[in-house]
């Protein structure tokens, strides 16, 4: 069986008295798709996007069994006023819980909150999980911070003690030293690094032991710079024993690299030998199935390139399922090989 960790879904319309500023849906003549219009920014959502029916029906034809639905990134928008943010996330989420109360074992829900204003968020936190969503989307900056800076520390730590799950999604950032050409490919891969790395360097990830959170697209370019970072904290190579002498900041905490493997990573990263690398330097047991669907078009079949690498059953069970499980809390579930309240054909897969 499969779960997607990384699909999305749009609001079918916002409210008719919503402040200035905020999204809104155009009908799209002699279609049911809808206009997405926000700011600047025009994007045409397809059925699926909002219409449950719909998100089951290519659910089958794709060989999915199950998805984590998180909010179009684009509603990521920290740069609104606190407020607006907050009745922005509350609108998105009451649709979220009711798209998801279709069929709560095939569609899983997580929320928005307005990090824009961190205690605001913060305190948002239980009335998500209330609404019966698993967790919480953010972007991979808060308005060009660090998601591991210390203001945010509070927001980590409440979603710990709530049993909540976090995904962070790479969203470009200004940069001058690419093309705008670059803003949805490299910049993407860049910022996922970013934010990882400063979950690990700024003490979130130390304080937060417990955390359970994922990051998209593997988080860029992270797995690469972790051998660097790993020699630079403890002298060796290939994770072999420390070796003070030549290490440049140690300390006497977990490597990088050990903080890296408490995260989980979607693994659409395009290529198969990307995800060997990811396994074997991270784990078969941080990966999850991702396809930023219905953004993007899902492989045929779904997890195609996955399904072509003949991984070891245990690994396949864990990648394609049973780590989307942890990463979601739901540990009883990823203990068993038929978990409870999915489709019976579901684990013929």
């Amino acid at each position: 069986m499969i779960v997607d960790a990384h699909a999305h879904l749009l609001p079918k319309d916002y409210p008719a008295d919503a402040p200035e500023g905020f999204p809104h849906m155009e009908p799209v003549e002699g279609s049911a798709d809808r206009e997405l219009v926000f700011g600047k920014m025009r994007f045409r959502a397809k059925e699926v996007f909002f219409e449950a029916e719909r998100r089951i029906e290519a659910q089958d034809a794709s060989g999915v069994d199950a998805e984590v639905l998180s909010p179009m990134p684009p509603l990521l928008r920290y740069d609104l006023p606190a407020g607006d943010g907050m009745t922005l996330a509350r609108h998105v989420n009451e649709f979220t819980a009711e798209l998801t109360a279709h069929d709560p074992a095939r569609l899983i829900g997580i929320g928005l909150v307005p990090m824009q204003d961190p205690d605001a968020a913060t305190a948002e936190l239980a009335a998500v999980k209330d609404a019966g969503l698993v967790g919480v989307e953010i972007a991979s900056n808060i308005l060009g911070s660090s998601i591991g800076e210390e203001k945010f520390r509070p927001f980590f730590q409440e979603v710990e003690r709530l049993g909540l799950s976090v995904f962070v999604h790479a969203m470009p950032a200004p940069m001058d030293r690419l093309p705008m050409s670059a803003m949805g490919t490299y910049v993407v891969g860049i910022e996922g690094t970013l934010a990882a790395a400063s979950m690990i360097l700024g003490g979130t990830a130390a304080a937060c032991p417990d955390l359970r959170i994922s990051f998209s697209h593997a988080a860029g370019g992270l797995a690469l710079m972790l051998p660097r970072a790993n020699y630079f904290w403890g002298g060796s190579w290939n994770e072999e024993p420390r070796d003070l002498e030549r290490a440049v900041m140690p300390d006497d905490g977990p490597s990088p690299i050990e903080y890296a493997r408490r995260f989980y990573y979607d693994s659409m990263v395009f290529d198969r030998r990307a995800v060997r690398f990811l396994i074997d330097l991270l784990g078969a047991d941080r990966l999850l199935v991702g396809s930023d669907f219905p953004a993007m078009l899902r492989e045929d079949p779904a997890a195609r390139t996955l399904r072509s690498m003949d991984l070891p059953a245990e690994q396949w069970e864990d990648i394609s399922w049973r780590n989307a499980f942890r990463w979601l809390g739901r540990d009883s579930d990823a203990s068993t090989t038929e978990p409870a309240g999915l489709p019976a054909e579901a684990t013929n897969r």
